[in-house]
């Protein structure tokens, strides 16, 4: 009879540690570059005219609801 199992067995050891810290770093590096990416576009379009705004659909007091609207229902 044979048995399985989902989980898989923990890593242990220093090779497992190094993994982890560099998992952890790309996570952080991730999450900084999806923020710099929305930062960059809240600037972009508040650096446009309104009439430029228009043309696009948007007002100015609508540029945070746009470029989060994935994130946050507003």
């Amino acid at each position: 009879m044979a048995f399985t199992s989902a989980i898989a067995p923990r890593e242990t050891g220093l090779l497992a540690t190094i993994f982890a810290a560099l998992a952890g770093v790309g996570a952080q590096l991730l999450r900084y570059a999806e923020r710099r990416a929305r930062l960059d576009e809240l600037d972009a379009l508040r650096a446009k005219s309104d009439a430029e705004l228009a043309a696009m659909g948007l007002r100015r007091d609508s540029i945070a609801q746009h470029v989060f609207r994935d994130r946050f229902y507003i």
